[in-house]
């Protein structure tokens, strides 16, 4: 005979099954619509110019789960012709992000390859119009190296600021039923951190303005994107 703590348990595990089932993801969720990162982004803006990343952190450097977690990776130097500065850009776009497949945080990769995180803070980055991403802002460094990293990530139509709220976006895409692809887009300066930031800040809403319009969004995300479009 089947007792009653039998049964309970049972019901739990059909319960839980239930769950897991519902959590299941059904639906693509893809803001990369055709075309590449690289095609989207402008080789010259300003005065700015682009020129191949040679020397930046990138996330096949912290290792072979880092490798399998994006489709597309994108490296530039920008140099400003104006003021002789140079900026650092990596964007690394994977098309599924689950609990095994996610955007490599910096504070993770640049701590996988011999760099010391002294800070991580939220920030906001001006887009122009009352418009605005929200950013961290990290410091790393080595004996011979101090990289001032301004950096986002979207997760589906979410752009979460924090590795909690990174779980949660994932959690939430699930929840909805979709597979959502993700984005990291990072920008860096080497040097005194104070003024390295306020180029960052001063040179994200120029570069955003001229990456492609269809595009943008799967830089960060349609809502934002389409703010941008009619400021």
């Amino acid at each position: 005979m089947i007792s009653r703590r039998h049964l309970a348990l049972a019901g739990l595990g059909l319960g839980a099954a239930a769950v897991a089932e519902a959590l299941r993801p059904r639906r693509r969720l893809i803001l990369l619509k055709g075309g590449t990162l690289d095609a989207s982004m402008p080789k010259k803006f300003g005065s700015w110019v682009a020129d191949t990343g040679q020397g930046i952190v990138t996330p096949e450097q912290a290792g072979k789960l880092a490798r399998a977690l994006y489709k597309e990776i994108v490296s530039r130097i920008y140099y400003d012709t104006a003021a002789g500065d140079a900026v650092m850009l990596l964007a690394a776009y994977g098309d599924t992000q689950s609990d095994l497949l996610q955007v490599h945080r910096p504070e993770i990769c640049y701590a996988a390859v011999g760099f010391d995180v002294v800070s991580s803070t939220p920030a906001e980055a001006p887009l122009g119009n009352g418009l605005f991403i929200p950013v961290r802002q990290v410091v790393a460094t080595t004996q011979s190296r101090t990289e001032n990293i301004v950096y986002w990530t979207r997760m589906g139509e979410q752009l979460p600021q924090s590795a909690k709220e990174q779980q949660e976006a994932r959690f939430s895409n699930a929840l909805h039923g979709f597979v959502a692809d993700g984005i990291l887009v990072r920008v860096s300066m080497l040097g005194d951190s104070q003024r390295s930031f306020e180029r960052l800040m001063q040179f994200i809403p120029p570069f955003m303005k001229h990456v492609a319009a269809a595009q943008r969004p799967a830089m960060i995300g349609s809502a934002l994107s389409a703010a941008l479009k009619t400021a």
